[in-house]
């Protein structure tokens, strides 16, 4: 079946708290999907952020992230009262989110919250606690510990708990079960509240496509209370970490920094942990897109504590077999491979095998007829076609620092004789494209400026700020966008 998905994450939601929540602004984007004809809702990880605001560097893979929480939605549940929330201020400036004022804030009104939760009144967070036990209880002593710490990185902490030992673990859950209390019930909300906007898109017709990062924080609880997990010396330090090699577009090529998985102690536990996050991630949302997907066939490794990423080697990953397993276990995945970067014949098999969707961005083709990414040259239906993705620039943006060539060849493909008439034209090619799903960002509808990108990859301080208001979802655009669908039936 056809259809059609816009990109929108919940942090760029309308709302008078800063960051975008999952209350009344998010049920209202749902309508206005609705009435557009769109099928599928795709958002970034849900993840708490951590250093740099990235949804895809968190404390967790596991948890939510708690500046989603609703407030309004706690007021209705008698645990906060509309001054302790609404009289702060939480934005400098409404176009962007501003990361500072809400950290300094939320965890102040969500503890008003936690100091009138009654659990004894509320059976379903027992049951919360109870089903999410796996990860719940670690992730909540990491979070006390950090906060503890004055938000340190685990590896700064005193040295018995930095190395998870379990004396001074069974010390700290004692002497911070409070504080321990706390986290777990802000994500017994953060859940409760997820669910629910999740069941509304899903009977309103909507699927949810979320979005898993391959690789775990160096400063995540994994990495501190399962380091077998990865890639470490004796003194739990990574050995070498995750990037990019040099290319065209970045000399020294990308450092990501996140600890490499120690493939073999995965294959000897059947890739339990994947499958198991995999099973997570399934159950959080309808569509699962997988970030950095060739990384499973093989990826490089850089020497820790190296500044770029021109020095470093290549290593084979789990390939097939993990997705093998898992479909042993959990029966037919609904993945989306992203496909993107440098594809070798071996990643080319591995997807092949897997049979996942892959990935076309339209923003990659117009360098001339033969590009893959053009629709002409779609080899298959089964992918699905972005404008651009949350790592591109917003389409108006892209088409305002175009080159001459480039210019000039995207006017002759999509026959368009002005600049300003690309970015629409580029939306109708992905749309009537041969790919099963057509995806763009919401700024793409909104014809936002380069000022509303919401990532700019190997960038700190400038990111993941793009924020919308309630008057542009409007019902003229709901139409417009409803008309494109019937058009090229999506």
């Amino acid at each position: 079946m056809r259809k059609s998905c816009i990109i929108c994450h919940i942090s760029s939601l309308p709302s008078e708290y800063g960051i975008g929540k999952m209350g009344r602004h998010a049920f209202a984007f749902v309508d206005f999907l609705k009435k557009a004809g769109v099928k599928c809702w795709q958002i970034l990880p849900l993840s708490p952020t951590s250093y740099g605001d990235s949804p895809y560097q968190s404390f967790s893979v596991n948890a939510g992230n708690p500046y989603f929480i609703d407030y309004e939605i706690l007021e209705g549940d008698g645990l906060l009262e509309k001054s302790e929330y609404a009289d702060i201020t939480w934005e400098s400036d409404k176009d962007k989110v501003d990361y500072s004022l809400i950290y300094e804030h939320c965890f102040d009104v969500l503890r008003i919250a936690f100091s009138r939760f009654k659990p004894s009144r509320v059976p379903a967070y027992k049951k919360f606690c109870e089903a999410n036990k796996s990860w719940l209880e670690e992730y909540a002593l990491f979070m006390a510990l950090k906060f503890q710490n004055d938000g340190k990185p685990w590896y700064e902490w005193e040295n018995a708990i930095s190395m998870h030992k379990p004396k001074a673990v069974a010390e700290f859950k004692k002497s911070l079960k409070k504080e321990i209390e706390f986290y777990k019930f802000v994500q017994f909300e953060f859940n409760r509240q997820w669910t629910e906007l999740k069941n509304y898109a899903n009977d309103n017709g909507i699927e949810i496509v979320g979005d898993i990062p391959i690789y775990c924080a160096l400063d995540s609880v994994e990495a501190w209370a399962d380091h077998k997990l990865f890639w470490f010396n004796n003194k739990r330090r990574p050995v070498r970490v995750a990037g990019c090699p040099p290319d065209e577009f970045s000399p020294t090529g990308q450092l990501w920094g996140n600890p490499l998985y120690d493939w073999e102690y995965h294959k000897k536990t059947g890739y339990k942990w994947w499958i198991d996050r995999i099973e997570s991630a399934s159950k959080l949302y309808d569509i699962v897109r997988i970030d950095h997907f060739r990384g499973f066939e093989s990826y490089y490794t850089i020497p820790f504590g190296n500044e770029d990423a021109t020095i470093g080697d290549w290593k084979k990953g789990p390939n097939y077999e993990l997705f093998r397993l898992a479909e042993e276990k959990l029966g037919k995945l609904n993945i989306i491979a992203e496909d993107l970067g440098f594809i070798t014949p071996e990643v080319r098999e591995m997807l092949d095998k897997c049979g996942y969707p892959g990935m076309k961005v339209l923003q990659f083709g117009f360098s001339d007829g033969t590009n893959e990414h053009l629709p002409h040259n779609f080899a298959t239906k089964n992918c699905f076609a972005y404008t651009g993705t949350h790592d591109n620039e917003t389409l108006n943006g892209w088409v305002s620092s175009m080159d001459k060539k480039s210019l000039k060849f995207s006017k002759k493909y999509l026959n368009v004789k002005r600049r300003s008439e690309i970015p629409m034209a580029v939306i109708r090619a992905a749309w009537g494209s041969v790919a099963e799903v057509a995806v763009a960002q919401i700024q793409d509808f909104l014809d936002s400026p380069s000022s509303a990108r919401m990532n700019t990859p190997s960038t700190l301080g400038i990111n993941w700020q793009f924020r919308t208001t309630e008057e542009q979802f409007t019902p003229e655009l709901a139409k417009k966008i409803k008309k494109l669908n019937k058009i090229y039936n999506r």
